[in-house]
């Protein structure tokens, strides 16, 4: 309202705004017929990706299919897997002259050093510098396989260290074997 009471019109809309609604509104009008089946299309999209990261037996599929597969996949994992295999088996050697010599407390927290540095190697940014090895073993991040491995080693240490309990040959082997579990490339793949 203007001083006398009087409605005070409003500004006309600019000619390039009316041209530029215009263009908005036609592209929408032509476009109509494709928005139900592209919406659809987003859904399942979202819906499949949705399913790839929280249903593992669906991600283990959609990456076993062949198309996801590397070019010489099979052979690049077998070197690599022959590679951590020697890898370990040099550690497991240095380990077992520590268990010749009887001392099972050092093998075991030595198996345990490799292990959280094999997990680091297999799971980057997972170990976190003020992780304790019982954080590590409770990370779902971890396969179960890999996890339950990792786990006994850590508790064994953890008897050791803070349970004042020594390791025995028992105790030794059991921790041998769950570390011998760890290094096998099968058991990290997708929990």
């Amino acid at each position: 309202n203007d001083r006398g009471g009087r409605a005070v019109p409003a500004p006309p809309t600019p000619e390039w705004l009316k041209s530029l609604l215009d263009a908005i509104g036609s592209f929408f009008n032509w476009s109509a017929p494709a928005a139900k089946p592209l919406m659809w299309i987003a859904v399942a999209l979202v819906l499949l990706f949705l399913l790839y990261h929280f249903v593992p037996a669906f991600a283990r599929w959609v990456d076993n299919l062949p198309f996801r597969r590397k070019a010489g996949g099979d052979d690049a994992e077998d070197a690599a897997g022959l590679a951590e295999a020697g890898a370990a088996r040099a550690l497991l050697a240095e380990a077992d002259a520590l268990a010749a010599e009887g001392r099972f407390a050092e093998a075991v927290h030595l198996l345990l050093y490799r292990s959280v540095e094999d997990i680091e190697g297999r799971r980057p940014g997972l170990v976190k510098p003020a992780m304790t090895s019982r954080d590590l073993a409770e990370a779902h991040d971890l396969p179960a396989v890999a996890r339950g491995a990792f786990s006994r080693i850590a508790r064994a240490v953890e008897i050791s260290l803070f349970g004042g309990r020594a390791i025995d040959a028992t105790a030794w082997e059991r921790c041998r074997n769950a570390y011998a579990e760890l290094t096998v490339p099968k058991n990290w793949a997708r929990a």
